[in-house]
Order: C-alpha cells, then structure tokens, then sequence
C-alpha cells in the first residue's frame, strides 16, 4: 500500500511538472510537454490510483476477513465452556469481537455495488444481531440445566446458525456467493434456470419479443419451448401448496395452458416461415398477432402469481394464529405441562410453515434480486426459529421453575416476533414492487423537515418521513448494536449474585432494561415511537444512574483499603459526569433534521458511555462482596417496569397525537420506524 501511494504521488508530481506553464522572452506561454507525454502521464496517474484503490480495497476485506476469524475463534471458544465465569468472560470477548465485526461489514454493505451482494451483507448481519441475543440465554440455560436435551439442541441451533453467517460473510467479502449462484443455475442450452419466477416470466418474455426479429428460428423456438416448461414446472410451488385457495389454483393451471397452447401456435408458425425460407407480409402479421397473444399469456399469468402470493400473504397476517399460540405456550410451559406443549408446538409447526410457504411464494414474485434474496432469508430464518422456539419452550416444561428458562423462551419469542415484523414489511415492499411503486426505507418518522416548527428538539406537527442517508443509518445501527451487547453483558454480570434485591442489581438491571428500550429505537421497532420520549427515557436512565452512583458509594464504604477498592472508585467517580452529561444533551436546544439526528445519535452515545462503566462497575462490586462479605444496600424500591404500550398498530403517530403521550405521570417511548407495521409491536422488556 505505502509503494502504491508513493507511486501515485510520483505520478501526481511527474503531471504537475509537465503542466506548468512558463514565459519566454517575448511573454509568449510556452509548455515542456507534448500532447504524447501529457496522455502518457495522465495514463500513468489513473494507473496508479487504480491501483491505490485496489489495495485499499484488499486492505478492507483482510480486515474483515481477520474480524471474522475472531469471532468464530471466539465462538469456538463459548462453546466448549462449561463453568458460568468462564462463559461471561468469553461472552465478553465475544460481545466487543462482533461490535468490532458489525462496524466493519456495515461499512462494506455501503461500499458494495452490488445490489444482491448488499441484501446478502444485511441477512448475514441481521443473522448475527439476533444470533447474539439468543446465543447469551440460550448458553446460560444449558449450563444451567446441562441434562436438559432440549436446551442443549436449541443451543446447538443457535451456534449453528452464526457459523453459517459467519461462513456467508467469507463467500461475500471474496464474491464468492455470486459465483454459486452463476454457476449452479446455468444451463448448457443457454436458459438461465433461476428459480425465481419473475426472472422465468421476463427471459420467457424477451425470448419471445426477439422471435419478431429472429422469425421463430430453430434455436428461438427451443429455447422459449425450454424456458416455457421451466415456468410451468416453477408454478407448482403455486399449485401443489395446501394453502392455495381452489380458485387461484384453477386460475393457474388454465392460465398455462393457455400460454403452453400459444407457444405452440407461435412456435408452428414459425416451422412454416422457416420451411418457406421467404416469408410473406402476411406471415409476418400474424407472426406479430401471435407474439402479441404470448405476450399477453405471460402477463396475465405473472399478474395472477402476484394476486395469489399477496393474497396468502394478507391471510397469514389476518389470523395472526402464531401470537395466540405463543401465549400459549408459555401459560403451559411455566406449568411444567411437557405434553400441552408438545401438542401445541405441533400446532405452531403448521402455522410456521404456512408462514414459509408465503415466503418462498413471494420469492417468486419479487421482481428484484435483493428482495428475493431477502425472502429467501426469511423463509430460512423462520424454519430455524420454528424449532428453537418449541425447543425452549419444551425446555421450561421440563424446568418450570427456572428463572433462566424463563428468559430463554421470552428472548425466543421476542426474536420471532421481531421476524413477523420485518416480514410485513418485506410483504409490503414486494407489494410496492409488484405494482411499480418505490419504496423507501428505513426514515425518520420523528424527525422535522427543514424549517418546520420545532420544540425541544422534536416536531410540534407531524411530519413526513425524512429519509436518512446512508452513513446516517449506518451511524446509528452501529451506536445501538453496541448498546445492546452491553446490556447483555450487564445482564450476564447482575444474574451471578445470589441477593436479586439489593440495590445495586435491581439499578443496573433497570439501567440495562431502559438501554435495551434505547436499542430497540435505533432499529425502529419495540415500544419507543418519537424522539421527544427518547430524550425521556434518557433523562429517566441518568437519574437511575446516579441513584446507582449513590448506592454504590455507600457499599464502598464498607470496603476496607485494596486495589479493587481503588478501582471500583476510578470507575465510580466517572458515573455522575456521565450522567451530567447525558441530562446536558437531552435537554440542548435543536433545529431540522440534522441537529435532532446528532442529538438523538449524542444521547445513544452518552448512553453507551454509562453502560460501559456499570459494565466494569458490577463484577468488581461482585467480587468485592464476595470477598469481605459486605452487605450491599437494600430498598423497597420497586423494579423499573412498565406495561406494553397503547399504540396504534395501523400508522405511525405523531408526538402530540400518541396515547402514550396523553397518558399522565408516564412517559413515552420514541422510536425511528422504518415502515408501518400492521402487526403487533414486541415488548422490549419481556426479554428480563
């Protein structure tokens, strides 16, 4: 790279000279350089910053590549602990490894080019944020019921399922993935054989424009014939599925028929112009006539796959059967009744995999590459849910009294949940697709146009989504992925200490909760809906910050003079800047869109700061207490806790208009939704 840069610094100086311009005697401009050696050296100079840009370019994928090797290092690394301290402090490890990950392949996906090589990068991220969570209580509840075969399998899954994104990460950074694609959907007769139908329908569809031109020759005729008897072979995932209704299955088989009958008409027309060698202007209009039917055929055939894919879909989300049957479960479950839950897992498969077949149809439908792909994703994240969600739940059957059980199950079904959601929005946007509308994702429903009326940092008047550029989105996603592993982190730190009601715990699990609640806001989803409530709920978790500050000094004080004293106070004496400072930021004027962005990305971040020193707080006052047996403060004080929010689930309101916001003595959660959800919001706070 450092030979790169010289080169291309040499290149730069050798242009700069041949560009300068000099005076004779008589004040007439004269130049050292030729028209040849000018187009020599600027050749010269692109030469050299190619290969700049290729280096750097390699420099990120090593970097990457590195990254990745940490983590499944790490991940090798967790499984085959089996003492709890050891896994918190391989947790640990592996929580900063993956932020490191995430920081470096969210880069990447802005980089990338390729559509379907971006779609690919957010699966394989999105497989990894969720993975994390599940990873934590999942591996918890193993050590902790180690005979349970259930957890150890459900454990297994979630293991499973990281080292295949990890190995996804590889084939993307060295475009590797696309090469499968190419090569395992290629065929020797010219037909690119993809198995989504839309890609069939318009191959099948500029064959059969080109036969204008070609006059349905040999090699036109057999590859339409070929590419036909792809698509009606492809359409049986329409018609043998049980959830297709007996209409759309009808209408189907009659609509290929008919196109089979028309490429039949077209395909013998064109013997006959092939066999008289010198077609007639006749010939040739009724070869058009013929196109024009063909044509036709496919259309009204791609338009019924459509109707027949959004319509299953609209009826998977109309019942909504798997919320009920997931409440189920867990009612059951904390009855320790192995059997009830055995019976409605059943139950649950069958709506799962009604949910996988609407995946795989709109697959089929979606028009563009990366929407495919994300179906494609879906359809494998549900399958894998499926049985990881009936495996903890089978496990708290068998271990209904087990705390840690219980939070494997909700963090589950919380994760199921979060899936449902962004396949509604991914049905809506294979909607918006097929009907020829954009679709814009990922906006600041909260944030102002420029020039709107602003108060305390929020629009007084609802506002129209302000969509967030690139760098924005990646900013914030990275801030809140780092807020969530802390918390994880504190959660995994506060369940080692045998008394759960002494203050210390009961502040830093309410601090974890209220951060996780602030997690959920930068993905758009949870309870949070306007940034007025987000800067709230920061002010809520400072001032827990310095009541934790508060109940700390007073355990310090019990502590006689050692080194981990000493640290537990460096540590101690920073909390009540930070939280100074979060109550700074959160009450700073601001104006458009930009300045409420930077503050809302500031308060994320003061937010962080705080987390980490309780992140390092808690174990040393863990060890501590340990140690000298020190009694740590207790109070009646109650647990931070809050009922599911009222919320509209058909549209996103505005800050005045919430009934959060109407409520009184509560406050509201503020949240950046990426698209309506017509379906119901998760809980953030079930997870504790």
């Amino acid at each position: 790279m450092t030979a790169a840069c010289r080169e291309a610094r040499l290149a730069g100086s050798n242009i700069a000279k041949l560009t300068d311009v000099s005076y004779d005697a008589t004040g007439q401009m004269t130049s050292p350089a030729g028209k040849g050696n000018m187009v020599r050296a600027a050749r010269g100079l692109l030469s050299a910053i190619t290969r700049v840009l290729l280096m750097a370019d390699k420099i990120v994928i090593k970097q990457i590549s590195q990254s990745r090797n940490r983590v499944s290092n790490s991940l090798e690394r967790i499984d085959k602990t089996r003492s709890f301290t050891e896994f918190v402090q391989c947790f640990s490890q592996f929580g900063r490894e993956m932020v490191e990950l995430a920081h470096l392949t969210g880069d990447r996906q802005i980089d990338l080019k390729d559509e379907r090589a971006k779609a690919k990068m957010a699966c394989t991220r999105s497989t990894l944020e969720k993975s994390t969570t599940m990873l934590l209580t999942s591996c918890k509840t193993c050590l902790r019921h180690p005979e349970c075969d259930p957890a150890k399998k459900t454990r297994d899954s979630v293991f499973i399922n990281m080292r295949k994104a990890l190995s996804n990460v590889n084939d993307i950074i060295y475009d590797k993935y696309d090469n499968k694609r190419l090569s395992s959907h290629s065929s020797p007769n010219g037909i690119t054989s993809w198995p989504n139908m839309h890609s069939i329908m318009q191959e099948l569809h500029d064959l059969v424009e080109t036969s204008k031109v070609t006059l349905a020759d040999e090699p036109t005729r057999t590859k339409m014939q070929l590419a036909m008897d792809l698509l009606v072979d492809t359409t049986q995932d329409f018609t043998d599925s049980a959830y297709t209704s007996h209409e759309h299955r009808e209408r189907i088989l009659t609509l290929c028929e008919r196109g089979r009958a028309n490429l039949t008409a077209l395909n013998d027309h064109g013997r006959t112009i092939t066999h008289d060698k010198h077609p007639s202007d006749r010939q040739e209009d009724e070869l058009e006539v013929l196109v024009v039917k063909m044509v036709k055929s496919i259309s009204d055939l791609k338009k019924q796959l459509q109707h027949t894919a959004l319509d299953h879909a609209s009826e998977v989300f109309k019942v909504g059967d798997d919320h009920t049957t997931i409440h189920k479960l867990k009612e059951v479950a904390l009855q320790g009744q192995v059997e009830a839950v055995q019976q409605l897992t059943v139950r649950f498969h069958d709506h799962a995999d009604q949910i996988r077949e609407v995946c795989r149809l709109l697959g089929h439908v979606s028009r563009l590459a990366p929407l495919t792909i994300s179906c494609d994703h879906a359809e494998n994240s549900i399958a894998t849910s499926d049985t990881q969600l009936t495996g903890a739940a089978i496990t708290l059957a068998m271990n209904h009294n087990s705390k840690i059980a219980r939070e494997n199950l909700d963090v589950f079904a919380d994760t199921w949940e979060i899936q449902i959601n962004d396949l509604s929005t991914l049905v809506k946007e294979v909607n918006d697709n097929c009907v020829g509308k954009t679709n814009n994702k990922q906006v600041y429903l909260s944030l102002p146009r420029p020039g709107a009326d602003i108060k305390h940092g929020t629009t007084v008047k609802a506002a129209k989504p302000v969509k967030l550029d690139a760098q924005e989105q990646a900013k914030i996603a990275k801030v809140g992925l780092e807020v969530k592993l802390l918390t994880s982190e504190v959660d995994a730190e506060t369940e080692k200490w045998e008394d759960q009601a002494n203050d210390i715990v009961k502040r830093a699990k309410n601090m974890s909760s209220m951060a996780y609640a602030m997690y959920m806001f930068t993905r758009g989803e949870g309870s949070l809906k306007t940034t007025l409530d987000l800067f709230k709920q920061a002010e809520y978790f400072a001032e827990e910050g310095n009541k934790l500050f508060r109940s700390v000094r007073e355990f310090v004080g019990q502590v006689p003079d050692c080194q981990l004293r000493s640290e537990l106070m460096m540590y101690l004496e920073q909390i009540p800047s930070h939280c100074q400072q979060l109550n700074f930021t959160t009450k700073s004027p601001s104006a458009g869109k930009s300045s409420t962005f930077n503050k809302v990305d500031c308060t994320i971040q003061e937010t962080k700061s705080l987390l980490l020193c309780i992140v390092r707080l808690v174990p040393i006052c863990y060890s501590l207490s340990a140690k000298y047996n020190v009694t740590t403060p207790n109070s009646p004080t109650a647990r931070w806790r809050r009922p599911p929010p009222m919320m509209d689930l058909h549209s996103n309101s505005s800050d005045m208009d919430s009934p959060l916001s109407q409520s009184s003595g509560f406050m509201s959660d503020g949240s950046i939704m990426r698209a309506q959800k017509t379906l119901h919001k998760m809980n953030s706070f079930d997870r504790l």
